[in-house]
């Protein structure tokens, strides 16, 4: 691959990681379309890593909480476990196991593999754009991270889990399920964009394991390569992030369902004409 499909990938990668429009979807396609060599999972893996520094950065402080919270809960003393941060804290464990299993399944069966399909990211880009509208306009505006319950955790973990399947969106499908419970548009970007530290963490280190395993880097790549995506990546997801953060109250979701409606039935058009 050129410098221009290492930089591209990266800008992708950042800027859509943490906005509802699925950042597999567009770093699956442009491959598939314009029939670049898959980036192979050095790179992939970098891409992910940059973007999680980022959302580090953001939210230092709710990840400050957040660890502080985690030995709150290992006290045994319960003025310390019931706090708001060791709260924090449980609730980011009660979201994660469901999108760790189902993601350690699917790779293992080949299954991540098998959802891979223009067709199936072009129908979900559509179906779940619009379901992320529908939550938007019909949820309440009340509900916060520490007015949050154990339900609502679990909910939101199992709405992840539907991220496998690439063009869902892994922070829309959770921002979907925020705001189908209740919660602001600000609450369900920011419990969104923490449930993905855990998981951007576990997916990196098994991808950082297959690579030791199998040595495979995939499309030429180095380190050296994989260290300017991940800096590319960071700097695009933390604008992201920044942006959208300050935007997301005052312009609702309806332009990011336009756009997957757009790209998916772009997608689809491409799909009949050439024959896929």
């Amino acid at each position: 691959m050129t410098w221009f499909h290492y930089i591209l990938l990266a800008l992708l990668q950042g800027l859509t990681e943490f906005l509802p429009v699925s950042s597999s979807a567009h770093l699956i396609l442009p491959a598939k379309v314009f029939g670049w060599p898959d980036q192979g999972p050095l790179i992939d893996l970098m891409a992910h890593l940059g973007s999680l520094g980022a959302v580090l950065l953001y939210y230092r402080k709710d990840v400050t909480r957040i660890v502080h919270g985690s030995f709150d809960l290992v006290s045994f003393k319960p003025e310390r476990q019931n706090n708001q941060r060791a709260k924090l804290a449980l609730f980011i464990a009660i979201a994660t196991p469901p999108a760790l299993i189902v993601g350690f399944v699917m790779s293992a069966v080949g299954w991540a593999e098998a959802v891979r399909s223009p067709k199936i990211i072009a129908w979900a880009m559509i179906g779940f754009g619009i379901i992320l509208w529908l939550a938007d306009i019909w949820g309440k505006r009340t509900q916060t991270i520490e007015t949050m319950n154990w339900k609502a955790a679990v909910l939101i973990g199992l709405a992840q889990v539907l991220a496998f399947i690439p063009g869902t969106s892994r922070s829309g499908i959770t921002m979907t399920a925020a705001r189908a419970l209740g919660f602001t548009r600000s609450e369900s970007a920011r419990f969104s964009m923490l449930i993905a530290i855990p998981v951007i963490l576990a997916g990196g280190g098994y991808a950082f394991l297959k690579l030791l395993n199998g040595g495979n880097m995939g499309a030429a790549a180095n380190w050296q390569d994989g260290l300017i995506v991940a800096s590319l990546s960071f700097v695009a997801a933390y604008f992201a992030i920044y942006v959208f953060m300050k935007l997301i109250e005052r312009v609702s979701f309806f332009p990011f369902m336009l756009y997957r409606i757009a790209l998916g039935t772009a997608l689809l058009w491409w799909l009949s004409n050439s024959g896929g």
